[in-house]
């Protein structure tokens, strides 16, 4: 094992890993006033030179947005940089989804009347460069014209010169019908789905983690889907034809865990792929909220597939757990400052974060 290409992968990555936040850090920063103060405890972080270059331009909860996005790019590129040849092109079919979260943001924003700076902000890009560059051909530039076009079906229609006319072009027509944005997003997630599997295919033998990662975030996808049709009592059929292959939970198993009676009900059924899920049942009988379901089942995900990251080092899973604790990184913050900007007591922000636990 001493000569595995994936050697130099965890040389570089290791100094990376030990630049993750502190689970020690995470209280002070639920119990931050509002997003100024949180940035003013991010700025002794690896997150300060983000925050000092963006502070010029923004203040407040953008400027927390644009720091931690910065960052989050820059970890991707040096994980993509440090796969050796064999496992890039994995890699970069997987660092495409976030060319296609950006494309949904843009369209969803289009359809809600949202500004091009108002959007921006929110790109996952660093300076010029889009989280998925390695992935595909767009630009920040590509992006901008995205947002500039003067209407949702334009913006759609430009889409098509990036490479996704196969996906697009077949709903260009219902779309401008009844512009209802909803299967253009899960067709580009669908294709994403597709492409990364395939790129994870066993030619190595070390891709089955990756698809195993992959698989249970389709997984987890998928329960939320039974999960938020069960809560809006949509019929069996609308929730099958949101359905995305590829997991470990078939598309022929939902119609037995969707005959559960009730939410709680389905939860239980789910609870053996994801122990947890039922935690989620107490916030569903006080409000109705899904939330607890979809924190419960994020964190199974990524507490199961770290550990199994973890066990194979020298593969492409070090470049994996890298990645994966990225985005969790990500997400905790992001959630820190919506929980200061709507005034969540720490109390009820803190049971959200995934990092502090790992």
């Amino acid at each position: 094992m001493a000569g595995s290409p994936y050697a130099s992968a965890l040389g570089r990555l290791k100094p990376d890993f030990s630049s993750f936040l502190p689970r020690d850090l995470y209280p002070a920063l639920v119990a931050a006033k509002d997003a100024n103060d949180l940035a003013k405890l991010l700025e002794t972080t690896p997150y300060g030179a983000d925050l000092a270059r963006a502070r010029a331009t923004h203040s407040g909860a953008a400027l927390v947005e644009v720091a931690v996005n910065r960052a989050f790019v820059r970890r991707n590129r040096h994980a993509y940089e440090a796969a050796p040849f064999a496992g890039r092109a994995v890699v970069a079919t997987y660092l495409g989804r976030w060319d296609i979260q950006n494309i949904e943001m843009i369209l969803s924003a289009k359809a809600l009347g949202r500004t091009i700076t108002e959007t921006e902000d929110h790109l996952v890009s660093s300076r010029e460069i889009p989280a998925g560059l390695y992935a595909g051909v767009m630009t920040l530039d590509d992006f901008r014209i995205l947002l500039g076009q003067p209407t949702l079906e334009a913006t759609v229609r430009a889409l098509v010169r990036h490479g996704y006319g196969a996906t697009i072009l077949p709903l260009l027509e219902a779309f401008e019908r009844t512009h209802d944005i909803f299967p253009v997003l899960q067709a580009l997630d669908r294709q994403y789905y597709r492409s990364v599997l395939e790129a994870a295919r066993f030619f190595q033998g070390d891709e089955w983690v990756v698809r195993a990662l992959l698989q249970s975030e389709v997984d987890v996808r998928n329960s939320l889907l039974l999960l938020k049709g069960k809560g809006a009592d949509l019929p069996l059929d609308a929730v099958s034809d949101r359905w995305l292959d590829g997991g470990t939970l078939t598309r022929a198993q939902a119609p037995d865990l969707y005959s559960a009676r009730t939410v709680p009900d389905l939860a239980e059924r789910l609870a053996g792929r994801f122990p947890s899920v039922t935690e989620g049942n107490a916030g569903y009988a006080e409000g109705g909220s899904l939330t607890g379901y979809e924190i419960a089942l994020d964190r199974d995900r990524t507490l199961a597939e770290l550990k199994r990251l973890r066990t194979y080092p020298l593969s492409l899973s070090v470049i994996f757990a890298h990645l994966l604790l990225s985005e969790v990184e990500r997400a905790d913050l992001r959630r820190i400052v919506f929980g200061r900007l709507y005034g969540f007591a720490p109390e009820r922000l803190s049971p959200l974060l995934i990092s502090p636990r790992l």
